[in-house]
């Protein structure tokens, strides 16, 4: 619901059914939008169901803030971690002890979709943080980044939103369409690796990756060097005088 644990949270889950229910929008005229893309005076939404959906329509609070839901796409190329199951003695579930931390790490479904229920002021790193806690997903919320996507002469631009930009915000400006706008949670591969967002056993992990892969490029280097060396002292050894 829009109770109140909704708008003190930010945010709340609701399970998805198999099909998207339909929705029916009206246009009005009367957008207000305020510098820095702000939503206008009360009651002044770009679209306003008038037919009763299954999930609730854009609320507006007494504060002037809206309550609504939005739609993510989850499309993750790697494994996210998830705690493992607790195992007692003998392989039993029960209580381990203080300070033992498992994980346990498997693919998310790529193209699962979820939706929140969000303010309008709720940021984008608090959406991440929200679908994480969904899944139970441990990583840490730097690992991901959300997305908008939309598509104009059949072709589909993302842009990565920052932390403090607010999807919901951004979904009422837009309308409707979700060819307009629709959002998608993906790694964050900025380029800059943030090193700080990953465990101890983790960087340990990395750290044996490189000195593997920095061994091989030094055996492939060394046995190059080695072939052509032995190839210039067989031209050398024919030319030879006799």
């Amino acid at each position: 619901g829009t109770g109140g644990s909704a708008a003190s949270s930010g945010y709340c889950s609701q399970e998805d059914s198999d099909s998207e229910p339909e929705l029916f929008y009206t246009a009005r005229t009367s957008l207000g939008r305020r510098p820095g893309g702000d939503i206008g005076d009360r009651g002044a939404l770009p679209w306003v169901p008038h037919s009763p959906p299954l999930r609730l329509p854009p609320r507006q609070n007494k504060d002037g803030s809206f309550t609504g839901f939005i739609k993510v796409q989850l499309k993750l190329a790697r494994p996210v971690s998830v705690p493992a199951a607790k195992r007692g003695p003998g392989g039993r579930p029960g209580q381990r002890g203080p300070g033992v931390k498992r994980r346990t790490s498997f693919y998310l479904p790529r193209g699962t979709v979820k939706h929140l229920h969000v303010l309008s002021h709720t940021r984008a790193s608090e959406v991440i943080s929200a679908l994480l806690r969904k899944f139970t997903v441990v990583d840490d919320p730097r690992k991901f980044a959300l997305f908008e996507r939309s598509e104009k002469d059949d072709q589909v631009f993302l842009r990565k939103l920052s932390d403090e930009e607010q999807p919901l915000r951004l979904r009422l400006l837009a309308g409707p369409s979700e060819k307009a706008l629709s959002f998608v949670l993906k790694e964050n591969d900025s380029g800059e690796v943030n090193w700080d967002a990953f465990t101890l056993p983790e960087l340990h992990n990395f750290l044996r990756i490189l000195q593997r892969e920095e061994d091989e490029q030094v055996r492939r280097v060394r046995h190059r060097y080695a072939r052509c060396r032995r190839e210039m002292q067989d031209a050398l050894a024919m030319r030879a005088p006799r």
